[in-house]
């Protein structure tokens, strides 16, 4: 780490395709000189994009970022159905597509806008009964998981476009976490009759972390950046502001008479980042106490 670099902060990589999440944890890891990293998210090996991690303190932020809602851009490709909903996965079905009409295909996106549930593709990390569900599926199991409700805030279609007997149809994509965008290739396939599957997927945002401040490992190699937690907390949390008397209470976890609405980071007079509080039984209480 860079002489006078901040110890603890979050580190918003564009991950390249190839690598799984862990990857970039690993060589985040080497390039921090710290074991202490961890993710919010993963990223599938094929896609791109941010991924925001944690390093040393701000591990513990991580599950508390209000991450919850994401952006992608995608290309699915009509016509081709795999294993996995994506480019990675075994061809199960091929139809041709070429017929399938660009406002059947507007229309039929236009339906997933808004609060939807949503069966999460069975390649996925969730887990059925302690094991992950991509493990049962390469372990020869049917995996069936069951729709989780999601929310599509936004959904723009930028080109619908004819490749051969396939059809590829460019989208953007505004969503809650938990959002599978390969199920969303999977299930839109299914709606034409022709089968889908995603082809490319870039994560543009995660939260208040985009693409514009995202490093490429490469770079981070060069120089490596940290977001100081104190600022990290102040971008993912409403932020509130303390006297002393009320600093010191809240480095021992005392209760605090003031009023929050939500998950509030709040801050010692210096500026540094102390905890995370929440209104509970008529006062401010800790969460998590990060000093």
């Amino acid at each position: 780490m860079t002489a006078g670099a901040p110890e603890s902060g979050l580190v918003v990589v564009d991950k390249p395709a190839g690598m799984t999440s862990h990857d970039v944890v690993s060589r985040v890891r080497r390039l921090a000189g710290t074991r202490k990293v961890g993710h919010a998210g993963t990223l599938d090996p094929m896609a791109t994009g941010v991924l925001v991690l944690g390093v040393n303190r701000a591990t513990r932020l991580l599950g508390h970022l209000m991450l919850t809602e994401k952006a992608y851009d995608a290309t699915i490709r009509l016509g081709v159905a795999t294993t996995t909903d994506d480019a990675e996965g075994e061809v199960v079905a091929v139809v041709p597509a070429a017929g399938v009409d660009e406002a059947a295909v507007r229309a039929a996106l236009a339906e997933f806008v808004g609060a939807i549930e949503q069966v999460p593709t069975a390649v996925s990390a969730i887990k059925v009964d302690g094991k992950r569900a991509y493990q049962r599926v390469r372990d020869g199991e049917d995996v069936q998981l069951k729709a989780r409700p999601v929310t599509i805030h936004e959904l723009v279609v930028h080109e619908v476009a004819p490749v051969g007997d396939t059809v590829d149809v460019a989208i953007s994509v505004r969503c809650s976490s938990g959002t599978y965008i390969r199920a969303i290739a999977r299930d839109l396939g299914t709606r034409l009759g022709v089968g889908g599957h995603l082809t490319a997927l870039r994560r543009t945002a995660v939260g208040p972390y985009d693409l514009p401040g995202a490093r490429t490992l490469e770079r981070l190699a060069e120089v490596f950046v940290l977001v100081p937690i104190a600022e990290a907390a102040r971008a993912g949390f409403p932020a509130y502001d303390l006297d002393e008397a009320q600093a010191n209470d809240v480095r021992v976890g005392r209760a605090l008479d003031v009023g929050v609405e939500g998950l509030t980071a709040v801050f010692a007079p210096d500026g540094e980042f102390l905890a995370l509080y929440e209104p509970r039984d008529g006062a401010a209480r800790a969460v998590a106490v990060f000093v």
